[in-house]
């Protein structure tokens, strides 16, 4: 994200000049709005729709809703400058928006629509988005990320496999898909915070100690592939996926050692994205545990890494992409640092709960839900003048 971005003729209205502008707010926006509905489900206030049960599907619309618009936006300007060929703005971006928009609406609204009406509108977007990345891609030979096609695949082919369970054509393949949905979001967090954290670091605390192994990046990324795998293939507790995850664990944290998180401490752009990143091997080794032991709850690996990394490394990216493509200094605004405490509260609340019986956690839920919101709708409220705004610089996109 760091290279300059392919030059672009100026588009009008401005939100919709680059991938990032939209989907960071509508995906913050989202969360603010989701995550109370959850907080009124799991209070027994309001009544899930039938769709899908309860817990699916909380957890596809934060994978598919909230995870897709910010994967979406971070690569739809990303793959822009990886290939210096412009993705999809005006109005193909407004397409891809409103695609991700009608999943959402159908998933909200499935009592009202056929339940092959539900799968087919919300399964629209991932394919359309792929396409849309994969065509500047392959068409400058980029093949350092054609790992980032297939992941997309792999992506659309959970959710396809959801929407299959719930309209009966498949059986008991939701939960397993949905696991390997978040193995996708984990994948591509390793991929891209190992190509960025450190740098982030070092340009800005100027540590020459900051520095990226790339043996280790390339073993972090496999192992985080074979997760993927191992989850699609193998049912149940095993002791093989036991290994892989603590294998991936270990490589995920060793290849953070030399990045410099201490140089970070007193930067609130830089600690945000450290911290997220810590949740990775932490949740990834919890899972490890989970796996062998029963006195490890499954939950507690899981929203290490969904509420704790995807959650902070989402919110960490987003606040510094921003400002960063839209010609502004890498500063975080005011009220973004509480922002950032919250999530990591709000993440650090979400897995204490799996620990407690379920009358005792059912307090903790909702209050890390509605932290969690809070610290979005901060984002949303905060950056929207900037998202919807011209570049500081005067430059188009």
């Amino acid at each position: 994200m760091h290279d300059a971005p392919p030059v672009s003729p100026m588009v009008h209205p401005v939100l919709l000049a680059k991938g990032f502008r939209p989907f960071f707010l509508v995906g913050a926006l989202f969360v603010g709005i989701a995550l109370p509905v959850w907080s009124l489900v799991l209070s027994g206030r309001m009544g899930a729709p039938t769709y899908l049960d309860a817990v699916t599907w909380h957890a596809h619309e934060m994978v598919f809703g909230f995870g897709a618009a910010i994967l979406a936006g971070f690569l739809l300007t990303a793959v822009g400058n990886w290939t210096q060929s412009e993705t999809a703005v005006g109005g193909p971006l407004l397409g891809l928006v409103a695609a991700w928009g009608l999943g959402r609406f159908a998933m909200m609204a499935s009592e009202l629509l056929p339940p092959a009406v539900v799968a087919g509108l919300d399964a629209l977007f991932l394919p359309l988005l792929t396409i849309t990345l994969a065509r500047p891609i392959v068409r400058a030979r980029n093949t350092r990320n054609y790992p980032v096609i297939v992941a997309l695949l792999a992506l659309t082919t959970a959710n396809v496999l959801v929407h299959l369970d719930a309209l009966g054509v498949v059986a008991a393949l939701r939960r397993r898909a949905m696991l390997v949905s978040v193995d996708v979001i984990v994948f591509f967090l390793v991929l891209v915070t190992g190509r960025v954290v450190a740098m982030f670091t070092k340009n800005a605390t100027r540590a020459a100690s900051c520095r990226n192994d790339p043996r280790l990046e390339s073993a972090a990324s496999i192992a985080a592939a074979a997760v993927l795998v191992v989850d699609a293939l193998v049912v149940g507790p095993s002791l093989p996926r036991a290994v892989v995850l603590a294998v991936a664990a270990i490589l995920v944290a060793a290849r953070a050692f030399h990045w410099g998180a201490r140089a970070s401490l007193g930067e609130p752009m830089l600690w945000i994205l450290h911290v997220g990143h810590g949740f990775l091997p932490l949740g990834l080794a919890l899972r490890a545990l989970a796996e062998v032991s029963s006195r490890v709850p499954q939950s507690l690996g899981m929203h290490a890494i969904t509420a704790g990394a995807i959650g902070s490394l989402c919110l960490g990216m987003m606040a510094r992409v921003s400002l960063g493509h839209t010609g502004r200094a890498i500063t975080a605004p005011r009220g973004i640092p509480l922002a950032f405490v919250a999530v990591v509260v709000a993440a650090l609340v979400r897995m204490s709960a799996a620990v407690f019986p379920v009358g005792a956690s059912l307090a903790l839920l909702v209050g890390s839900a509605l932290t969690l919101a809070v610290a979005f709708v901060v984002f949303a409220v905060t950056y929207a003048r900037i998202l919807v705004g011209p570049r500081a610089d005067g430059k188009a996109g």
